[in-house]
């Protein structure tokens, strides 16, 4: 098993940047890929970002290509989500997630990864 902790939410206004960070610990952090939801009040928890165990592939939802960048460094055990020009609607609790590399399933829904974190509030202002 895969403990999560994510770090790094915050208030940060429209335009800004602001980095967010998932530590892991337990089975070795390269045996998985990763990937970043969000949830907004009232909302459905939704696809963000996702990465290869290796780093080599990376998937973004529309709504964010181009403005945020999913990274990870396996040496510190480490994911991180940049956020680049942030808006207000990206306001959400940010939850990073964890899938065996072996998993053949789809990097977008939530129900193909087994182990979360427990979120970090990011707030955008205008």
């Amino acid at each position: 098993q895969v403990q999560l902790v994510e770090s790094g939410g915050g208030l940060v206004q429209a335009g800004g940047s602001l980095r967010l960070s998932c530590a892991a610990s337990g089975r070795t952090f390269s045996s998985y890929a990763m990937g970043w939801f969000r949830q907004a009040p009232a909302k459905e928890r939704e696809f963000v970002a996702a990465i290869s165990w290796s780093g080599g592939s990376t998937y973004y939802a529309d709504s964010v290509k181009g403005r945020f960048t999913i990274s990870r460094d396996n040496a510190k055990n480490t994911l991180y989500l940049t956020m680049n020009s942030p808006k207000p609607e990206d306001t959400a609790v940010y939850y990073c997630a964890a899938k065996s590399k072996y998993s053949s399933g789809s990097y977008y829904y939530t129900h193909e990864y087994p182990y979360w974190g427990q979120g970090t509030q990011v707030t955008v202002s205008s």
